[in-house]
């Protein structure tokens, strides 16, 4: 369990040191005028068939904002994801979107990250299908772009890609050789940012690590510590082939109090912030050595290849149902997976004509392979006592795909369709009943289509539809054990809308309907997989985004889902998700030396449970503030005030059954509580800019 040595004082006597130490640099360079950033490039839409359903973030947004919890990147995403903490720490945020609830990232659908081509989603995993926890060691300084992809109509992308796509892009390179930053703020926050960014020819590289410390609002205090490490050597062979190696490593390690029932909240027995097992907690470690080939043609025809290695080890001790199962010891127990997986990506792009249309070639093919040491393990007191389950997993996926783009009639039509297939193997040893292992395959074709249409080049709309089958795999331990169920559940996604951008003024409107061939539900108690059958869910989405000048900004968005149920009768409604999710923000860039963004955030009350329309979940709505002001050409300072009306609300709520002391078992809504205000000031030190 980790180390309660808080480097609060010491982070905050830094700063002023730094600060005092930096204040001749900050003489030389006040009559230099500062640079200005430029608003436009925050936020680009694409228009053509498939990527009319991106949304590219630059991210400078990103870098700019003063994070106090690392998971938040998700909260400046929008897109109709609606995210939150269970512990509060170390673990992967509960990801809910379009009316599904996805757990953390794989079920329901999935969302599907990737950070330069690499994916985070870790099947089987010890605490849930798709788990996200590796990207904790994602620093946000790094960030240089983030594509959003609404659904599965991409043929690039696979497994847990059913619900949309998530690619972070991070940086080759820094604008300045050196770059700190220093951080603090409430319940003992500080963390701490340093890259090297050598000027070199031909040659873009950049060394950076980051810390960070939080004891968060709990009683119980969080001691969460992350340490990260990454690393990137870009080397440019000429003008039309690039070469890069990089690394990325980090380690989070923390205590959580976990979900709590909201009864005893209500009741005034149990703080929010309080614990009933105060020895939960989290470690995890994780490195990625990645390489990269692009080279260009002379036709404008790109390939690109890629490669990477990771290893990982998680070990998660919880408690979620108390003394449901084990009256005397309680119902503890520890998860454990290490892990070690390998990948490589290979494309090819070109454009082209055929029948005298204009067309754009995207094909290529993904292996990825896990091999996976899971277990399960009771324990008292954070000392196993036994093992439930204990499993050696080789999960191989391979793939290929093929995607084609036509623009027709001037540009005002654009066409395109893909193709794509993923073979499985998974193969289990059992370490805990042998005759439970065993071998199986699958295999999913997805095939894609896009049109857009814009009557006339004159007037700004645009019609579009789109249609995508994505696919998300199931626990290779329920796959092997349980060989009739489904293996590869599919989604079948489609959506339809309208488009109008002109000058500062952009507005999209789009209906979807989402068709699941097989719900797939973790159940925490055990860690299995629980099968729901076939389900629907459909409703629209509105998009907004308009620029007053070059300095202010304004965007938000709307999901609203009609409707989630499973089919058959009696009907059963799909739980534990929003029904509307709703965001906002106004951006300043750039004026008079001042940045800043004031977000909103929102959903509604959901239901918790299929069958019983009131046991629900509440809804919130919360603030976010950040303000930047660079004061010279080499220092910002920051300022970040998170949840700033201070409203108490819950990050994720569950209904399940459990049982305390000296009570008999009961169901019950669990929450875990959200950040009160949170403030966090800092300062960036940029030297030596290229």
């Amino acid at each position: 369990m980790p180390q309660r040595n808080p480097m609060y004082r010491f982070s905050m006597c830094l700063l002023m040191v730094a600060g005092s130490a930096i204040a001749q640099e900050e003489t030389k360079a006040k009559d230099e005028p500062p640079v200005i950033p430029v608003l436009h490039q925050s936020v680009v839409v694409q228009g053509s068939p498939v990527e009319v359903t991106i949304d590219r973030r630059n991210g400078e947004v990103v870098q700019k904002t003063m994070f106090s919890r690392d998971d938040q990147i998700f909260h400046i995403l929008d897109a109709g994801i609606n995210a939150g903490q269970h512990e509060g720490g170390a673990k992967s945020v509960e990801i809910r979107r379009f009316g599904f609830n996805l757990d953390h990232g794989g079920v329901s659908g999935g969302l599907k990250v990737l950070t330069d081509g690499v994916g985070q989603n870790q099947s089987t995993q010890g605490h849930g299908q798709g788990y996200l926890g590796s990207l904790k060691s994602l620093s946000p300084e790094l960030i240089k772009e983030v594509n959003l992809i609404n659904g599965p109509f991409s043929a690039e992308y696979g497994d847990f890609s059913g619900l949309g796509v998530v690619h972070i892009l991070t940086r080759d390179t820094m604008p300045d050789e050196l770059t700190f930053r220093m951080q603090g703020g409430s319940y003992d926050t500080a963390r701490g940012f340093f890259s090297y960014s050598p000027t070199l020819q031909n040659t873009d590289a950049l060394f950076a690590y980051e810390g960070s410390f939080s004891n968060g609002p709990f009683l119980n205090p969080l001691g969460y510590r992350r340490d990260n490490v990454t690393a990137n050597v870009t080397q440019r062979m000429g003008e039309r082939r690039q070469v890069a190696l990089k690394f990325n490593a980090g380690r989070a390690d923390s205590y959580s109090s976990g979900q709590l029932p909201v009864d005893e909240i209500i009741a005034g027995r149990l703080s929010p912030y309080g614990a009933v097992n105060p020895t939960n907690g989290i470690r995890q470690w994780n490195g990625t050595l990645a390489g990269y080939l692009r080279q260009e043609g002379d036709n404008g025809q790109v390939w690109k290849v890629d490669a990477f290695v990771g290893r990982s080890l998680f070990d998660h001790f919880m408690d979620f149902t108390f003394y449901l199962n084990d009256p005397v010891n309680g119902d503890a127990f520890q998860q454990h997976d290490s892990r070690l997986q390998q990948g490589a990506n290979v494309q090819y792009l070109r454009p082209h004509k055929f029948l005298g249309m204009t067309g754009y070639l995207s094909t290529g093919a993904n292996f990825h392979a896990n091999q996976i040491n899971v277990g399960l393990y009771p324990r008292i007191d954070g000392t196993p006592t036994g093992v439930t389950s204990r499993a050696q997993a080789d999960i191989t996926n391979g793939a290929g795909y093929v995607q084609e783009n036509f623009s027709l009639l001037q540009g005002k039509l654009l066409l395109g369709a893909g193709l794509r297939f993923d073979a499985f193997r998974f193969d289990l040893a059992d370490r805990v009943d042998p005759l439970g292992s065993g071998v199986e395959n699958a295999g999913r074709w997805q095939p894609k289509a896009s049109a857009s249409y814009t009557p006339s080049h004159r007037v700004p709309v645009t019609l579009f539809a789109n249609y995508g089958r994505g696919i998300s795999t199931s626990d290779a331990r329920a796959i092997v054990k349980n060989p009739q169920m489904e293996r590869v559940a599919t989604t079948d996604f489609t959506q339809s809308g309208v488009a109008f951008r002109t000058g500062r003024l952009a507005l999209q409107a789009a209906g979807f309907h989402i068709a699941r061939s097989n719900e797939q539900v973790y159940i925490p108690d055990d860690g299995t997989i629980e099968f729901k059958g076939p389900s629907r869910s459909y409703g629209f989405e509105t998009k907004a985004s308009v620029e007053f000048n070059r300095f202010v900004s304004l965007n938000g968005g709307i999901t609203k889902v009609t409707n989630a149920f499973y089919l058959g009768t009696p009907r059963v409604y799909v739980d534990s998700a929003p029904h509307f999710v709703a965001n906002a923000g106004v951006t300043l860039s750039g004026w008079r030396s001042w940045s800043g963004s004031l977000r909103m955030r929102a959903i509604d009350h959901y239901r918790l449970d299929g069958e019983d329309a009131s046991i629900v979940a509440s809804g919130n709505t919360v603030f976010d503030l950040w303000v930047s002001r660079r004061v010279s050409r080499n220092i910002d300072l920051h300022v970040g005030v998170d949840n700033l009306m201070n409203r108490f609300y819950y990050e994720t709520q569950n209904y399940f059954e459990s049982r305390l002391p000296g009570e008999e078992p009961m169901s019950r809504i669990h929450a875990t509580p959200g950040y009160g205000r949170t403030i966090t000031v800092g300062m960036t030190l940029k030297l030596r800019r290229k």
